[in-house]
């Protein structure tokens, strides 16, 4: 699954022909607070990078978590992204303010 949708394989070239309708909103998976800076981003550490399955994926993707404070991302929250000036990706996710999801809708994507 390509999120955005690709219309073939990066690895072998072969077209995509089914389109999944998945997200926006998704629940962090697991996570880690990274402390060191990249030299190429500008991102305050610490930071939070996450997996997020997004609603009706059979996996998770990673994003970055924002709009939050690092100490307080946990497994179950509930996000949606933050796109991008263009649109074409998601900058990083936000909280929904949804409550948490229960660990069994889950555990199977960690």
């Amino acid at each position: 699954m390509y999120v955005p949708p690709r219309g073939a394989c990066p690895t072998c070239g072969v077209a995509t022909t089914d389109q999944v309708e998945v997200g926006p909103r998704g629940t962090v998976t697991t996570y880690c607070i990274v402390n060191i800076k990249a030299a190429n981003l500008d991102i305050e550490v610490p930071y939070v990078y996450a997996h997020i399955a997004l609603d009706g994926a059979g996996l998770a993707l990673h994003g970055r978590i924002g709009g939050i404070p690092y100490d307080q991302v946990r497994m179950g929250l509930r996000v949606e992204p933050v796109w991008s000036e263009d649109g074409r990706y998601p900058d990083h996710y936000r909280p929904t303010g949804e409550p948490d999801a229960d660990y069994d809708t889950y555990k199977e994507l960690l």
